[in-house]
Order: structure tokens, then sequence, then C-alpha cells
């Protein structure tokens, strides 16, 4: 099968829902086996680890992509730039471990956060080499423009940790044990990665030192530059956790880590988006396609907003009966930090397409400025709400900064010189979005009068009794699918999606799903292209 962005999408997009999937059945099952206080803890390791890994991984995912997907008129091109950085992310995983290792030997873990989490890091420092490797793997495999192998991987990769993270942790290993889990589940993959890889690559430039001719300066800076920017980027969703762990208790960061959780359920698309995105921008900036790349960016960043807007809605309405059904009753307090977190949410995952095609131009003094201004305001928020509101005012905080990342980075595109915003088609997209929401809060108010309603026979007096059914789960069942297609009839009706951009995005997928673009063509025509 030829690969084109349609298919490359659709198995990013794939895996990642099979992920989420993956992660809506085991999650709650770890969730319950580690309780409020083991989760936050957990939540409080991961988010140290996560900030390290900008340091340790960022750069060199953002330059194994971009650099991979380039076809340089130079000699063993792909050979030179995988041994390249494989080199740089083992030297950078080795060092973060042994200062891991020595944070823990010297007592600056017992101190902060606390001497219980003095076997966690040493633990994470294995984990550190493990999810380099895999990381690598999987980043090479999508510079290489393999997303047919890549992201089955990654589904395998949540299989192997689910399976021996929940098996340990019920055997009584807590935290350790999803550590451990992570580790074996990674080296695994890793195992798996770059077996497939030795059919693209030759393994030998690992140990092979690179030519002169090879341009060492410009990826070194292109790698150093990008950690700065994925340092600012990360904080976004990590500083609050961490701060709370500092200002409340282990039981407040689990249940802000568990609306944090659901709220990211909107960006599975927005990230297959960002991950198709970057292989293909710096192959036109490569050839400086600029009108392509406005083209190209503007249209998924409509696609993303209207897509990551319906799920919103969908959780907002959904939220107050899912939440204690999904994580159990004790998890009542994080309804309110999910619903504050949903519009900042929707916000992040707009800025997703374009944060992928500017970071592809390799301009990284405005990426930086972008980002690190959005970085300091959700800082200071921060510093400011918490310690007074506690979850819900690191919720009003996260969830702004997230809001200011796309307009800031609005900004940085027409510094760069293209416009992601000329489609994007807001009174429309808003009609769309507003009629869609009243309708589904109408719905689920219906459902739970109808529910609650007594029954009435034809010719017998009036039953005292309500239907034996669970009004939720009817919503649960009804409202999905429901707002689903009032959705699409609307984005139809309103011209916030054209029927040719359907018909076109239908004939790039593969097998039978290319037939229905004719379907949809004799349906709606061609459509108009006129903006509003």
């Amino acid at each position: 099968m030829k690969r084109t962005l349609v298919t490359a999408f659709i198995s990013i997009a794939g895996a990642n829902v099979a992920v989420a999937m993956l992660g809506a059945v085991m999650t709650p099952i770890l969730v319950r086996i580690l309780g409020p206080e083991g989760y936050g803890t957990y939540a409080t390791v991961m988010s140290v680890f996560a900030l390290l890994m900008i340091v340790v991984s960022s750069g060199v995912d953002s330059g194994t992509r971009k650099y991979l997907a380039e076809d340089r008129d130079e000699e063993d091109w792909h050979d030179n730039v995988f041994g390249y950085y494989f080199r740089i992310a083992t030297v950078l995983a080795l060092a973060a471990s042994a200062l891991l290792l020595a944070s823990v030997q010297i007592g600056l873990v017992d101190r902060y956060p606390g001497e219980e989490y003095a076997f966690f890091f040493l633990l994470l420092a294995l984990v550190t080499i493990m999810a380099q490797m895999r990381e690598y793997a999987h980043r090479s495999l999508l510079g290489l423009k393999l997303e047919h192998i890549s992201e089955p991987l990654f589904v395998v990769q949540k299989v192997f940790f689910f399976t021996f993270a929940i098996s340990l942790a019920y055997l009584g290993y807590g935290v350790s044990g999803v550590l451990a889990g992570h580790i074996i589940a990674d080296a695994l993959t890793s195992l798996i990665g770059f077996f497939f890889l030795a059919r693209e690559i030759s393994m030998r430039s690992v140990f092979e030192r690179t030519p002169e001719s090879f341009p060492r300066r410009e990826l070194l800076n292109f790698n150093n530059l990008s950690i700065v920017y994925i340092l600012f980027l990360t904080s976004l969703y990590h500083v609050d956790v961490l701060m709370l762990q500092a200002f409340t208790d282990e039981a407040q960061v689990g249940y802000y880590k568990a609306a944090l959780v659901l709220a990211e359920f909107l960006w599975l698309a927005p990230k297959a988006v960002q991950s198709v995105m970057i292989q293909s921008a710096s192959e036109l900036w490569h050839r400086d396609q600029v009108e392509q790349i406005t083209s190209l960016a503007s249209k998924a960043t409509r696609y993303t907003l209207l897509l990551t807007a319906l799920m919103a809605v969908g959780i907002a309405v959904l939220a107050a009966e899912f939440v204690p059904r999904y994580y159990g009753a004790e998890f009542g307090p994080t309804i309110a930090p999910l619903l504050l977190l949903l519009p900042g949410t929707v916000g992040f995952a707009v800025a997703r397409p374009i944060l992928s095609v500017s970071h592809a131009r390799g301009d990284m003094r405005v990426m930086i400025l972008a980002t690190g201004a959005a970085a300091a305001m959700n800082l200071l928020l921060n510093l400011t709400l918490i310690p007074q509101f506690g979850i819900e005012g690191a919720a009003i905080a996260t969830s702004l900064g997230y809001l200011s990342l796309p307009v800031f980075h609005l900004w940085g595109a027409r510094a760069i010189g293209y416009n992601p915003l000329g489609d994007i088609r807001p009174i429309r997209v808003s009609i769309t979005v507003a009629a869609t929401g009243v309708m589904l809060v109408a719905l689920a108010i219906g459902i739970d009068a109808l529910i609650e309603a007594p029954l009435v026979t034809l010719g017998l007096p009036l039953i005292d009794t309500a239907l034996p059914v669970d009004a939720p789960l009817i919503a649960f069942v009804v409202i999905p699918p429901a707002g689903l297609i009032a959705y699409g009839i609307l984005a139809l009706a309103t011209k916030a999606i054209d029927p040719s951009e359907i018909t076109r995005i239908l004939s790039g997928m593969p097998g039978p799903l290319s037939r229905y673009a004719s379907t949809v063509e004799r349906l709606f025509g061609e459509g108009d292209e006129t903006r509003n």
C-alpha cells in the first residue's frame, strides 16, 4: 500500500485509539489497585521522569524524525543520521541514569520528594535507559515514514506495560511493580523495533564515524534548541502535578492526575496529526513549498478543532456520571478539575499541528520564544492559584496556560512565514459546536426525565414505579453516537467542513473505504470553498 498523508494518519490515529481503548480498560484497574495515594505517588514519579526525559530524549526524537524524513543528496544520509543520533541518545540516557543514582546516594531524594521515593528513583534510572532505546526505535521508524510498523509496535508496548504493571502491582509490589512493568515492556519493544530498523538501516553506522561532510553542527544545534523548546512545552502538563505534590497530599494529586488522563483523551487525533505533520512538513520546507505548507497547516488546524471540540462537549455532558463509574466513587473530586481542564485541552490540541509545522521548519528561536511565554504564564498562574484553590486552582491555571499556547504560536507561525488559521472558519465551527452542545445537554436531561417518569399504560391507572434502568447507562450508550451524527450533519450544513474535503480524505484511504468517496460526492456534490 502506497504511503499518503491519509494512510499515515490512519496508522497513527488507529494506534492512538487502540492504546486509548486499552488504557480506558486498564487504567482504572491500575488506579484501583494502587488507590488514590499510590496513584498520586506514581504520578509524581512519572512527572519527574517526564521532565528528565526532555533533556534525554526530546532533541534526539525531533532531530531523528526531521532529518531521517529528508532525502538529501549525500551518500548514506539515512545511515549517518541514525548512527549520529543513536550515539547522542545513548550518552544522554547513561548520563541521566547516573544523575538519578547520584541523587539517591547523596540524599537529595530523601529531602524532596521524600525518603519513601528513594527506591523508586533507583528503578527510574533503569526506566530511563530502556525508555530512551524504545523511543529512539519508534522515532526512527517514523522518520523513515514506516508508520505501518512503528504504530503497531506502539500498541504492543502498551500491551506489554499493562500486562506486567498490573500483574506486579496486584501481587503486592505497588508502584515498584508498575515501574518494573515499564522496564520490561520497553526492553522487549526496543528489541522488536531495532529488528525492523535493521532491514532499512545499516546497524554498523552506530559504530562508524560520520564523514567530514556530514552537518554535525546543524543537527547538534537543532537537538540542543529542541531540548529547550520541549522543556517549556512539557512543563505545561507536569508543573501542575509537581506543585500539587508540594502544596497538597498524594490523594489530591491522584484526583487531579485522574482528571488529566481523561482530559488528554482529547489529544488522540491531534497527536496523530502532529506525528504525521512533522515528517511531511520537513520535506515541504526542504523544498521551500510555503503555499502548500500554509494550506496543509490551515486544514489540519481546522480538522483538529472540529474533532476535539466534539469530544470535549461529550466529556463535559457525561463527566458527572462517568467519573465515579470509571474510577470509583471515591474519585468524585476529579469531576470539577476535569471540567475546568477541557477548554484549555482543546486549545492545546489546536496548537499541535502548528507546533509540528513550525518545528519542522527548524527556526527554533521563534519556537522557544512562543512556547516559553506560554510556559511562564502557566508557571505563574499555578504558583498563584494552587496554594489558594488546590486542584481546582491547578486546573484553571493549566487550562489558561494551554489556551495561551495557540495564541503565542500563531505569532510564531506568521513570523516564520505561514498562516495556520487562514482556513479556520471560526463562525461556522462555533455554530456547529454550540448547537451540538445544546442538543446533547437537552438529550441528557430528557433521558434522565424519561427514566424517572412513572409508567402509564393504555387503559390502566398510573403506575408509580420508574423504569428499572440506570439513566446514566442509557446516556453513555445514546449520547456519543447521537452527538457524532448531529455534529457531522451540522458541520456539513454550516460548511465548517466541505463535502469535497471529505471526498478527498476518503479517496486517500485504503481498501473499501476509498469507494465511499464517490457516494459522498453524489449525495453532497463538491461543495463550495467559501470561507467564513
